[in-house]
C-alpha cells in the first residue's frame, strides 16, 4: 500500500482531523522531551475513540505496519519514539472522563486524559487521585499507566499500579478487552490489568482505565528539614514512620547544589533558611480527619531528631502557601538542571536502608571517571528512588561529556545491581535501558518476558523494539 493510500483508509477511519503527517503538524509529536531520541515517522494517527484506535491497529496488523503509542509525549527513555514505516498513535483525541462514582471511590478516564485534569476531576468530587509528579500538566494517564509512573506519594498510595482497578485494552490484532471493572476483589483468573501497565504499548494500547480515588486530606503538614548527611536522612525517616505511622506521605531528599540550582534558574524558589545546609528532607503528614494531631506529630519528629543529631535545622510550613513552596523548589530541581549543561540522569532504586552506600559510592565513582562532575542525586527518599543525575563540569564541552552517558551508566548500575537495586524505578525502560535490562535480568525472566510479547503480539507490531528484543 503507498502512502497515500495507506492515508486515506486512515481518514477513512479517525477523519482528516485525525491524521497529521505535513512536517509541522507531526513536528510536535516527534522530538522526545529530553531530546536524546527522535522519531522519523511520516504518519501521526490520532482516534477520538475506543472503536477508531482498534480499527486502526487492526488495519496495521493486516499490513505488518508496527504501532507506536503516545500520550503526552513527556517520556524519558525513548519509549514513544517510531521509526519512518512505523505509525505514531497518539491518544490526545481519547479525552473523555466516562464516569465519576465518588461514593464507590472510582472513576473512569480515557487514555488521553491529562493527569491534572484527573486530579482536578476527583477534587470536585472531594475525593483524591493520588498519582503526582513534575509532568502532570501534560503528561497522560494512559501514559502514566503504560510506565508505571511512580512520583511523590508512593511511599502512601503506591505506583500507577496500584492505582487500577480495570483496564480496557486494544490488542495487537485489533481486538478490544473490556477489562473496565471497579472491583476490588476478582480471584476469577489471572490479573490481565498487570500485563498491560508498566508494559510500555509492547502488548496493546490502553484507551481507558478505572482509577481508585481516596478521601481527600483535611489535615496536612510539612517542613523542609536540613540534615548533615544521607544517613541521617533515612534515620529521620524511620522515626517519622515510627511516631506517624501512615500519615507520612511524602519522604524527598535533596543535596544543596540541586537547590542552588533551583534558585538560580527558577523563579519563585526561595532560600528556606538563613543558611544553607549539606542535604535538605522535604517531610509531610496528612490525614483525612481534619482535626489529626499532625502539627503535634511533626514537632515532636523534628524535636526528636533534633536531640538524636538528624536535624540541623528546619522550617515548619506556616500556612498552604509555605508548603506549597516548600514542594516548588522540590519541583524546580528538574528544571534548574537544564540551563547547567549536559546532564548524564539515572532513574534508580535500592532499598531505603542502602541509599546513603549507593549515594556514597556512586558520587565517589563519577567523580573519579569525571573530575569536576557536579553531582546531584535526588529524589523519593521513603521509596528508595533516587535520580543520580551528574551535571558536566563547568566549562566542559557538552557533546563530549554526554558521549560518555553509557559508559558511565554502566558503572553506576553495577553499584546498583550490588545493592540489589533497580536501573529502572519509575522511568521505564524504553530503548535508553532495553538492552542492559537484558543483561542485568536472568535469562528465565527474559525469556519470560519474550514469551509473553510472542503470545499476545506474535506479529512483534506493538511498539516494535522497545523494553525487550525478540
Amino acid at each position: 500500500m503507498t502512502d497515500a493510500a495507506l492515508l486515506e483508509v486512515l481518514m477513512a477511519i479517525t477523519g482528516p482531523q485525525g491524521v497529521l503527517h505535513e512536517a509541522a503538524d507531526l513536528a510536535p509529536y516527534l522530538k522526545e522531551w529530553r531530546g536524546k531520541y527522535r522519531s522519523t515517522a511520516g504518519i501521526v494517527v490520532r482516534p477520538g475513540s475506543t472503536a477508531e484506535v482498534a480499527a486502526v491497529v487492526k488495519l496495521c496488523a493486516e499490513r505488518g505496519i508496527g504501532v507506536v503509542p503516545q500520550g503526552g509525549n513527556t517520556g524519558l527513555c525513548g519509549g514513544a519514539v517510531a521509526e519512518a514505516g512505523q505509525i505514531l498513535l497518539s491518544t490526545d483525541r481519547l479525552a473523555r472522563i466516562r464516569e465519576v462514582d465518588a461514593e464507590g471511590d472510582h472513576m473512569t478516564v480515557e487514555a488521553g486524559v491529562i493527569l491534572a485534569q484527573v486530579q482536578a476531576v476527583a477534587e470536585a468530587a472531594d475525593r483524591l487521585f493520588p498519582l503526582s509528579l513534575g509532568a502532570e500538566g501534560s503528561c497522560r494517564i494512559g501514559g502514566n499507566l503504560s510506565t508505571n509512573a511512580g512520583g511523590t506519594a508512593v511511599l502512601r498510595y503506591g505506583n500507577a499500579r496500584d492505582l487500577v482497578l480495570g483496564l480496557e485494552v486494544v490488542l495487537p490484532d485489533g481486538q478490544v478487552w473490556d477489562g473496565l471493572r471497579a472491583l476490588r476483589k476478582d480471584n476469577t483468573g489471572y490479573d490481565l490489568k498487570q500485563l498491560f501497565i508498566g508494559a510500555e504499548g509492547t502488548l496493546g494500547i490502553i484507551t481507558a482505565a478505572v482509577l481508585k480515588l481516596f478521601p481527600r486530606p483535611r489535615s496536612v503538614e510539612a517542613a523542609l528539614v536540613g540534615v548533615p548527611d544521607p544517613a541521617a536522612a533515612v534515620a529521620l525517616f524511620g522515626r517519622a514512620r515510627a511516631e506517624a505511622g501512615g500519615s507520612v506521605t511524602g519522604v524527598e531528599l535533596m543535596p544543596r547544589l540541586a537547590i542552588d540550582f533551583a534558585l538560580r534558574h527558577v523563579a519563585g524558589v526561595v532560600d528556606p533558611m538563613a543558611e544553607p545546609h549539606p542535604w535538605y528532607v522535604l517531610l509531610e503528614l496528612s490525614s483525612p480527619a481534619a482535626d489529626a494531631p499532625l502539627a503535634e506529630r511533626l514537632e515532636a519528629i523534628l524535636a526528636g531528631g533534633l536531640e538524636a543529631g538528624l536535624v540541623v535545622d528546619a522550617a515548619i510550613a506556616a500556612s498552604e502557601a509555605q508548603r506549597k513552596a516548600f514542594w516548588h523548589i522540590r519541583e524546580a530541581i528538574v528544571e534548574g538542571q537544564r540551563f547547567e549543561g549536559g546532564a548524564i540522569k539515572h532513574d534508580i532504586a535500592v532499598p531505603v536502608a542502602k541509599v546513603p552506600e549507593f549515594l556514597g559510592r556512586a558520587t565517589a565513582l563519577s567523580e573519579a571517571m569525571v573530575p569536576g562532575v557536579r553531582v546531584v542525586g535526588f529524589g523519593h527518599l521513603g521509596d528508595g528512588n533516587i535520580h543520580f543525575n551528574l551535571n558536566q563540569p563547568v566549562g566542559a564541552d557538552r557533546e563530549a561529556f554526554m558521549a560518555r552517558w553509557e559508559e558511565i551508566a554502566h558503572r553506576v548500575h553495577d553499584i546498583v545491581a550490588d545493592l540489589d537495586g533497580s536501573i529502572s524505578a519509575e522511568h521505564g525502560v524504553g530503548l535508553l535501558k532495553r538492552d542492559e535490562i537484558a543483561e542485568r535480568k536472568s535469562p528465565v525472566e527474559i525469556e519470560l518476558m519474550r514469551r509473553i510479547k510472542q503470545a499476545i503480539d506474535p506479529a512483534g507490531i506493538m511498539n516494535p523494539g522497545k523494553m525487550v528484543r525478540t
